[in-house]
């Protein structure tokens, strides 16, 4: 009936009939295939004229059956396309056809590439469904229930059921029921998720993740996924390693990333399995290719360092690129969460030392001040509660509160974080531009920074005010000149892309460094696009891949390291290592350093006591590798000790060369010290000891006190060899003291001796008697009675006389005696 009017079609037609042969006879019952938008122009031979329909043919191309569609690219050229081409699209959802060709093509929407379903009974039963089709006044772009009670889904076999009522079901009666059961669980998930974010009572997380156990165990992929990992990580669930692998295996085997990258872990550590580095990497690499963002980052971390493949740094710069993409698009304005790294073995060797961490007291005493009014009390904890770390979890409407309260007593701070919150948004606080460039212009107004950085984003992207390039740049000039670091992350991206500013690269370089200073996110990203395409830079892969590298470790799969960090102070070490175990994995030298302290302090149960000291000096080397200075101390201690590896001194120097070369540890230099004094993997050389010790001492002031010992018994090992050396004894025995001294040498000898002992002997004495130790005073008797006369009167008289006389009997007594 209908034919296509333009012959480019039918070449492709006949091109892929020959190409597939036999298998374009017939209809195969799914097959992939995209759909048509509303009408499509055809040539009808009859009446020769040409009208919007819709044709009913397929046609071929690659061995699939197509739906016709217009304005499409497939071999051949833009200037070959005209409004009437009919071709399989090569866009996505949403995309519009004018934006991939020049020719005047209709503003149509295209779906998906997706199966094309063939009935089930109905009145047309084995013929494929049209989409769209047109049911009651509207077009279905999809199999449908509207219409049905009994919630089965159908689709028309022409474009206007109401016309000729042709349709069929899409799925049988037992696929419907596995369907709606699925459905079923697909709401309790998400009701489940929504309590399990909403809620931070731990109690009230293990219920809900009971209730998941059981969304699970209807089949749900996404509680499953949720489910085996929280018993992997034991997360608020009794951790079991076995049944989240098989849950992990099952999963794999329908395609889940997250499975098949959590196989891989498994196999990488050996947890459950024996371990293979091989099976990790295939496994990492399905799961990177399922779209998994934590396979890619492994296994960029992996071509980095040339884990169980041959180092590349292109290929890791690729993986870890496409993830440090998707970080970078994350970042909000108010800068997302914080990330904490915490050391182990600091808080265990140092336990005054703070870990970053505030304490809940300190915490209510900051509460006490914010609700007694303090300004500065208020902002500080409406930040803390903003972004999160330092033990305070993210909190949006308490951090909206203080900050609410900080900016009506006048802080800029506060009215300038507040504008941000409204810029950015939140499930708490909807957007809203205008209050945001309210609270802006009055900090910006006041010479606030933040406010002056959140106005130019305004002019920027004209939020709330129309795009002025000029005002943009002004406003983070003077954010920059105060230190903001958004107002520099701001001005180097203006001057990155030329926006209002003729473009400068080294200006774009010098204002990301400076943002990089304060740790900004995406300075690092911007940083590491221009080494890798050596924009504005020599290109440098290695410091590409550095800073993708940093920026990767800010997403939001770091909150694992304080999980792992409140599982390790909770006393559950197993939970705790399989966490860091997978950030390690990652890359996160952090990580690989406390999985490193937890198998070499013996606290982890999930591995025998044979694999402990190994796999510790697995993830000393690796946490060495990036730069950890006590994790090459460790390597050298495990050389010298023969923990987890033979007895090997000169191994052990050599650790303990680079961590004094390298880092200037002062116990990397005592060690030498002590190595080159024993002679153990190195000559000995008590000189080169000292100046070792010397070293030490001087790198670090701890250090000085065991220097000072160290020094003490060198220095008498030292006299001692010396006199071993000089060989006292035979010198002694070649000595003629007869014909030195003389014969009587002897008797001078005695004699001088004799009068060295007289000599003290009359000192002491000398001494004895000049020292006399002074008499007792005699006590004077007291004075006989007086008469009551007399008393009266003397207590008339005055102290001093009274004190004269009372001494006159004594005075006579004593005269009496002497005579």
């Amino acid at each position: 009936m209908f034919q296509w009017q333009l012959r480019p079609l039918l070449k492709v037609l006949r091109k892929a009939d020959a190409h597939n042969g036999s298998r374009s006879s017939q209809l195969p019952n799914r097959k992939a295939g995209w759909f048509a938008p509303k009408r499509l122009k055809c040539l009808n031979e009859q009446t020769r004229k040409t009208n919007w329909e819709i044709c009913m043919s397929y046609f071929i191309h690659d061995g699939n059956y197509f739906r016709p569609i217009k304005c499409a690219l497939l071999g051949i050229s833009t200037t070959d396309v005209t409004k009437n081409d009919i071709f399989p699209p090569s866009v996505q959802v949403g995309e519009e056809f004018r934006s991939f060709s020049r020719a005047s093509c209709e503003d149509h929407q295209v779906m998906h590439t997706r199966d094309v379903p063939v009935v089930n009974g109905g009145t047309a039963h084995g013929e494929p469904c049209i989409f769209p089709f047109l049911f009651q006044g509207r077009e279905y772009f999809d199999c449908t229930t509207d219409g049905r009670g009994d919630g089965r889904l159908w689709c028309a076999t022409i474009y206007d059921y109401d016309q000729e009522k042709k349709w069929g079901f899409c799925e049988t009666e037992e696929q419907a029921q596995q369907r709606l059961l699925a459905e079923e669980a697909d709401e309790q998930y998400v009701t489940v998720l929504r309590m399990l974010n909403a809620t931070t009572r731990r109690t009230q997380k293990k219920e809900l993740y009971e209730k998941l156990l059981k969304v699970a165990e209807k089949g749900h992929q996404k509680a499953m996924e949720k489910v085996a990992y929280a018993m992997l990580f034991g997360d608020y669930m009794h951790q079991n390693v076995t049944t989240a692998k098989a849950m992990f295996e099952k999963l794999a085997v329908e395609g889940s990333p997250k499975a098949q990258t959590a196989l891989g872990f498994l196999y990488a550590a050996g947890l459950g399995v024996n371990s293979s580095q091989a099976k990790a990497l295939v496994y990492y690499t399905f799961g990177a290719l399922g779209g998994n963002l934590v396979a890619h980052m492994i296994l960029g971390y992996r071509y980095w360092g040339g884990v169980g493949v041959p180092q590349s740094c292109e290929s890791a710069l690729t993986h870890y690129r496409l993830v440090a993409n998707q970080v970078a698009n994350d970042v909000s304005l108010t800068g997302g969460s914080a990330v904490q790294r915490i050391r182990l073995l600091d808080e265990v060797e140092n336990p005054g030392s703070t870990s970053g961490m505030l304490e809940e007291d300190l915490i209510q005493y900051y509460q006490f001040l914010a609700e007694k009014g303090d300004v500065q009390a208020q902002v500080g904890l409406g930040q803390l509660h903003l972004h999160g770390g330092r033990g305070v979890e993210q909190n949006p409407q308490r951090a909206y509160d203080y900050f609410t309260q900080a900016a009506n007593a006048g802080n800029t701070h506060a009215m300038a974080f507040l504008g941000k919150m409204y810029s950015e948004g939140s499930e708490y606080l909807p957007q809203n531009n205008d209050t945001a460039l309210q609270y802006f212009k009055k900090a910006s107004d006041l010479g606030n920074p933040v406010g002056q950085s959140g106005l130019g984003m305004a002019y920027l992207y004209g939020r709330g005010v129309p795009i002025n390039y000029e005002l943009a740049l002004k406003y983070f000039q003077k954010a920059a000149e105060q230190g903001w670091v958004d107002g520099q992350l701001q001005l180097g991206t203006m001057y990155y892309n030329g926006i209002g500013v003729k473009r400068d690269y080294k200006q774009a370089l010098k204002f990301f460094n400076l943002a990089s200073q304060a740790g900004h996110i995406l300075a690092f990203y911007n940083l590491a696009q221009m080494h890798a395409t050596g924009t504005g830079v020599m290109r440098s892969c290695h410091t590409a891949v550095e800073l993708f590298k940093n920026v990767c470790e800010r997403g939001r799969w770091s909150e694992r390291l304080m999980a792992a960090y409140g599982s390790f102070k909770e006393g559950e070490s197993d939970a705790a290592l399989v966490q860091y175990l997978l950030l390690a994995e990652q890359g996160y030298e952090v990580a690989q350093s406390n999985v490193a302290f937890i198998l070499d302090q013996k606290g982890a149960r999930i591995f025998t006591e044979n694999e402990t000291y190994p796999r510790a000096l697995l993830h000393w080397t690796r946490a060495a590798a990036q730069g950890y200075t006590v994790a090459r101390i460790k390597l050298g201690d495990y050389h010298y000790y023969g923990q987890g590896t033979d007895v090997d001194y000169e191994t052990a120097v050599i650790h303990y060369r680079l961590a004094s070369e390298q880092q200037h540890s002062a116990q990397a230099m005592f060690n030498l010290g002590y190595m080159h004094e024993k002679g153990l993997g190195i000559k000995q050389d008590i000189h080169l000891a000292k100046r070792f010790y010397d070293m030490a001492a001087e790198a670090s002031p701890d250090a000085q006190v065991p220097v000072f010992l160290a020094l003490c018994k060198l220095g008498l090992v030292y006299t001692l060899q010396y006199l071993q050396d000089l060989n006292l004894k035979e010198l002694i025995s070649q000595v003629d003291l007869d014909q030195l001294l003389g014969p009587e040498w002897d008797l001078y000898l005695m004699t001088v001796i004799a009068l060295l002992l007289g000599t003290v002997i009359a000192y002491r004495q000398r001494q004895h008697q000049i020292i006399v130790p002074p008499r007792p005073p005699v006590p004077a008797p007291a004075p006989p009675p007086r008469p009551p006369q007399e008393q009266s009167q003397a207590e008339a008289e005055p102290p001093g006389q009274e004190e004269t006389q009372a001494q006159g009997p004594a005075q006579e007594e004593e005269e009496e005696q002497q005579q």
